[in-house]
C-alpha cells in the first residue's frame, strides 16, 4: 500500500503515574518531540501527593492531553480507566519515568495504517533499553534486560510501557485490575489467545532508568514474583530456581567437600552459563566507563542475579498464598474465563 492510500487512524496514548513531580518532564519532552502526534494523551494519576498533576497540566496547551486523577488506583485500574476515556482506534500505553524516542509512535501506528486488512495486525510491541545513570545501573541493565538479539518475535510479550493495541481488543480483554504487578503478561497472553497478531517494531524505543539500588531492586523482583504467584504464571522457572538454589546448589557444595573438589565443576560451568549472557551484554557498555567503573559494574552482576533470585523466591509463595486464600475468586482463575471467551467467540463464528 502505497503512502497516500493509506488510511490515518486515530490514537491515543496513554499511561498511570504517582508522585513523579518534574521527573515526568523527561516523559513529555520526548511526547512534544514525536514524529507522528497523537490525537489524545490520557494521564490517570493514582492520587499524588507531590506536583505531578500540575506538572502534568502545565503541558495542556501543547498536546491533547487530559489529566484524570483517580486516587488509590492501581496501574490496571487506571490503564483501563484511560483506555475507557479514550476515543481513538489505538492505544499505544508507556509508562512514567521513561524516555521514548522520536520516532516511538510512529513506528507503532504504522503498521496498523498500511496493512491491507484491518485485522492483520492487533498488537505491535515496542521495545525498551536500559537508560543508565551509573555503573551499578549500567550493570543492572546488562543484567536483567534482554537486548534486541535476546528477543524471539514469535513468542516476545511486551512490557505495557512500548506497546499498541486496538481499542476493541481491549474491550474483550481488559487489564486485570485485581492484579497490582504482572498485569501487563495477564493482558499479552490474553490477547495473544485471543488470535490477535502480534508484531514486533524495535524502533518504537522507550528508554528507562533502571533501579538504582540493590534495596529497589529486590522490591520490585518481590513484587514481580509475588505477581507471578498470584495470576499462576512460569511456575517451571520458580521450580528450577527453588531445585537449582536449594537443592542441586548445595549437594554440589557439600560433595566437593566430603567427596571430590572435582564435583565443583558442574557447579562453576553451571554458573558461567547462568552469568554469560549478562556479560556479554555489560561488554557491550563497558567501553564508555572509566576503568575503575568497569570493575564496579562486573563485580556487581553476581551480586544482582543472586539478589533478584532471593526476592523472587521469597515473593513467589507470597503470591501463592494470596492465590490460595481467593480460590473460590472467579477474578483469579483467568485463564478458564479466557477458555470461556475463546470458546464463545468460537461459537458466534
Amino acid at each position: 500500500m502505497s503512502d497516500n492510500q493509506r488510511q490515518k487512524r486515530t490514537v491515543a496514548i496513554i499511561a498511570t503515574v504517582l508522585n513523579e513531580g518534574e521527573a515526568i518532564r523527561d516523559l513529555m519532552h520526548t511526547l512534544l518531540a514525536q514524529t507522528r502526534q497523537p490525537d489524545e494523551v490520557i494521564f490517570v494519576d493514582g492520587g499524588s501527593t507531590d506536583q505531578t498533576v500540575e506538572v502534568l497540566q502545565s503541558y495542556a496547551g501543547q498536546l491533547p492531553l487530559t489529566v484524570l486523577v483517580r486516587e488509590g488506583a492501581n496501574i490496571s485500574h487506571g490503564r483501563n480507566v484511560a483506555i475507557q476515556a479514550a476515543k481513538s482506534e489505538i492505544i499505544a500505553a508507556t509508562d512514567a519515568g521513561v524516555r521514548l524516542a522520536p520516532e516511538w509512535l510512529e513506528s507503532l501506528v504504522e503498521p496498523y495504517e498500511s496493512a491491507e486488512d484491518e485485522d492483520a495486525v492487533g498488537v505491535v510491541c515496542g521495545f525498551f533499553l536500559p537508560d543508565p545513570r551509573t555503573p551499578f545501573e549500567v550493570a543492572m541493565g546488562a543484567t536483567v534486560l534482554p537486548q534486541e538479539r535476546d528477543i524471539n518475535p514469535a513468542t516476545f510479550l511486551p512490557s505495557s510501557r512500548s506497546v499498541a493495541f486496538l481499542r476493541r481488543a481491549w474491550m474483550e480483554w481488559p487489564y486485570p485490575e485485581w492484579l497490582d504487578y504482572c498485569e501487563d503478561l495477564v493482558f499479552d497472553i490474553g490477547l495473544r489467545e485471543l488470535g490477535y497478531p502480534f508484531l514486533f517494531r524495535p524502533r518504537a524505543l522507550a528508554r528507562f532508568r533502571p533501579r538504582p539500588s540493590m534495596r529497589a531492586f529486590f522490591t520490585q523482583y518481590y513484587r514481580y514474583a509475588r505477581g507471578d504467584g498470584k495470576a499462576d504464571l512460569w511456575c517451571k522457572r520458580h521450580v528450577i530456581r527453588y531445585v537449582t538454589y536449594l537443592v542441586a546448589g548445595p549437594a554440589l557444595i557439600l560433595l566437593s567437600i566430603f567427596h571430590s573438589p572435582w564435583w565443583l565443576l558442574p557447579l562453576a560451568a553451571g554458573a558461567a552459563a547462568y552469568l554469560w549472557t549478562p556479560y556479554r551484554r555489560l561488554a557491550s557498555e563497558l567501553g564508555r566507563l572509566p576503568l575503575m567503573e568497569r570493575l564496579q559494574a562486573c563485580a556487581t552482576v553476581l551480586a544482582i542475579r543472586v539478589v533478584g533470585d532471593v526476592a523472587k523466591m521469597i515473593g513467589y509463595p507470597v503470591g501463592l498464598r494470596w492465590r490460595s486464600r481467593r480460590r473460590n475468586d472467579p477474578v483469579v482463575h483467568w485463564r478458564a474465563a479466557l477458555d470461556k471467551l475463546r470458546d464463545a467467540r468460537a461459537g458466534s463464528d
